[in-house]
């Protein structure tokens, strides 16, 4: 290292800058079906069922790589991950951009989950490892709320560039940004702070049995799963109904135009974005994790009652709702420090990416399966090559979800409080707190 390389704590702070940047394209590819569902069910004529597989594939990839990201980002480090997934996701949606058929498209999506699968939790480590502990949610709130951008861009804008322009166009140039992205975390990541102001960088050591060892450190701790489950109930209803089927929803069984249903699905997002740093602040200000993640589950979960009864509500109450559906729904970002702060420190990327997988499980599941559902009852309606759905089709086939979401909150209590600390007890595992 040179006189000129950045000290410590600016070095922090552009890393997690980079890695919040890349996170903004994880979210967009993750939510992008749903402001362009209409447009992918004319370009592929696909069922419910097919369109829920074509954007559940993504879920699919990125559970499947949760825990060997953890794996890896605690023996090799985040930046060579950070690399190569910002390659493979870049590759996968130049791909799926320029599909012209439904297989080659669901083979881009996967590879776009590969890609960016790695992204969160290597974001999560750098926190973990740069940053102090109690500035852990308050700093992976700031990064979500960072990375909801690319699901804001998801709804109303990338809606409105699909109708003027086309799709596909989008989908290259997030492509070669992927690509430049990952080229920078290459260049300018480091995994920890002795990797910087010249002392030389520790070379990671893999140790098979080590890594064995550490998750099933992780998995046998009985405190780590209600975090996890939380985390499937309430990230995986969010992921199926904002990721796919918010928008055939609100403008098949509401009625509503393109613009405003595309509107909709923005302030879901932003109130989300919102939500993410609000919800992890207030966490981290009273020191308590367990009464934020019951309250706020139980709110989405009130939420969901209202689209499951078919009212219909003034525009106004309509948008109010989603974006307080937004806010609530953020209490699952808390999951990823209950896992984290119940298990080892050193362990910190295998316990966030076994909280993290339950989401993305869920949703893998949950996208498809509303999908069938809605097939079994559809009558045949079609509009211009694309199915038409009944608003009854929607409510039997989101009952899935809502029930998601209640599930969620049930487990919520029985997270184990940490007062915002690691409680971990070598040979007692999480000390118990009051």
């Amino acid at each position: 290292m040179t006189s000129h390389t950045p000290d410590p704590r600016r070095r922090r702070w552009i890393a997690l800058g980079i890695v919040a940047t890349a996170y903004v394209l994880s979210f967009f590819q993750r939510f992008a079906p749903a402001g362009i569902a209409h447009d992918l069910a004319a370009a592929f004529q696909t069922s419910a069922a097919s369109l829920g597989i074509l954007a559940a594939t993504y879920f699919y990839v990125y559970t499947v790589m949760q825990v060997p990201t953890g794996i890896l980002v605690d023996t090799l480090g985040p930046r060579r991950i950070l690399f190569l997934g910002g390659l493979v996701g870049g590759a996968g949606s130049l791909l799926f951009g320029l599909a012209p058929s439904l297989d080659l498209a669901l083979a881009g999506r996967t590879l776009i989950g590969l890609g960016v699968s790695v992204t969160f939790i290597a974001m999560l480590k750098i926190i973990a490892v740069w940053f102090e502990e109690n500035r852990f949610a308050t700093l992976v709130g700031g990064s979500m709320l960072i990375g909801n951008l690319g699901s804001v861009l998801a709804g109303a804008p990338l809606s409105g560039v699909a109708q003027a322009t086309g799709w596909r166009g989008v989908f290259i140039g997030v492509g070669l940004v992927s690509v430049v992205l990952g080229l920078a975390c290459w260049l300018l990541v480091r995994d920890r702070p002795e990797a910087v102001g010249g002392q030389p960088a520790v070379r990671p050591r893999v140790d098979r049995t080590v890594i064995l060892s550490g998750l099933m450190t992780v998995l046998k701790n009985r405190f780590t799963w209600p975090a996890a489950l939380v985390n499937l109930g309430v990230a995986g209803s969010f992921f199926t109904f904002g990721g796919l089927w918010a928008m055939p929803f609100l403008t098949q069984a509401h009625g509503l135009t393109r613009a405003v249903a595309s509107n909709h699905l923005s302030l879901y997002f932003a109130g989300f974005a919102v939500g993410c740093l609000v919800i992890g602040g207030i966490s981290d200000r009273l020191g308590r994790r367990k009464p934020v993640v019951i309250a706020s589950t139980h709110v989405y979960g009130l939420i969901w009652l209202v689209w499951l009864s078919g009212v219909s509500l003034p525009l106004p109450v309509s948008y109010a709702l989603f974006g307080l559906m937004g806010l609530a729904t953020a209490s699952f970002t808390l999951t990823w420090a209950c896992a984290k702060e119940v298990n080892p420190p050193l362990l910190s990327g295998m316990s966030t990416s076994v909280a993290n997988m339950g989401g993305f499980l869920a949703g893998a599941l949950l996208q498809p399966l509303v999908g069938w559902v809605m097939d079994i009852h559809w009558q045949g309606t079609m509009a211009n090559g694309v199915r038409v759905y009944s608003p009854e089709d929607f409510r039997l086939g989101l009952l899935l979800v809502a029930g998601a979401a209640w599930f969620g909150a049930a487990c919520a209590w029985r997270l184990r409080e940490t007062h915002c600390r690691n409680v971990w007890q070598a040979g007692g595992g999480a000390a118990m707190a009051s």
